[in-house]
């Protein structure tokens, strides 16, 4: 089976974070660190070269795929920020009121800036995520 490819590392996030060319970029990473830790009540940690990600988790698939992961994290890529969290169904309550995104794959939104989105929106969706992931995983 292969093994995960991102895994925690001892980078640190604000040196990562102050490598983020984008400047309204960099502010808006710290108000998503701010609000994830707040959240998870857990320090970030740089998950492989670009995600910050915070607590962790063991999953294990049907298939026997398992690993760990982040509770919930980010990441300030060029285009936009890619968010992970429980994003898919069962959140269209948070998504409809959310504002401009776009939806990845499994527990994943892109979005641009933070100015695009309802941020109290975002806090409780990334809330439910965290709450039904633990809840889900233990």
């Amino acid at each position: 089976m292969a093994e995960n490819k991102t895994k925690p590392t001892k980078v640190s996030v604000k040196k990562f974070i102050d490598s983020v060319e984008d400047v309204q970029k960099r502010k808006d990473s710290y108000v998503l660190i701010d609000l994830m830790k707040k959240i998870t009540k857990a320090d970030p940690k740089m998950w492989g070269p670009t995600i910050v990600g915070f607590g962790s988790y063991h999953y294990k698939y049907e298939s026997g795929h398992e690993g760990d992961t982040c509770l919930t994290g980010f990441s300030p890529r060029k285009a936009a920020f890619s968010i992970y969290a429980m994003c898919g169904r069962g959140y269209d309550e948070y998504l409809d009121k959310l504002g401009k995104f776009k939806h990845g794959n499994g527990g994943c939104i892109y979005i641009k800036r933070l100015s695009d989105i309802d941020l109290k929106v975002l806090k409780d969706l990334i809330t439910a995520s965290v709450k039904d992931t633990k809840k889900k995983w233990g």
